[in-house]
């Protein structure tokens, strides 16, 4: 196989559970969106916000709505 549509015409023939497979693989084989590192300062700022949160910090969805309002209109 050489060409994107004979590739595309073998996936067609593949059962659902070879696709299924098939986009795995593919998937693993992508670059990560975030290196480990920038992953690993992601998930330490979400957990301080939600312990800020848990101890009544922060703001309301309510208001995160009427400021994202506002700033779409700017």
């Amino acid at each position: 196989m050489s060409t994107v549509t004979e590739i595309q015409d073998a996936i067609d023939k593949l059962s659902g559970k070879e696709k299924t497979a098939l986009a795995a693989w593919l998937e693993s084989r992508e670059t990560p969106f975030m290196s480990p590192e920038e992953e690993e300062v992601l998930l330490s700022r979400l957990d301080q916000a939600s312990v800020e949160l848990d101890a009544g910090k922060g703001v309301s969805l309510e208001r995160v709505r009427t400021l994202v309002t506002k700033w779409a209109t700017r």
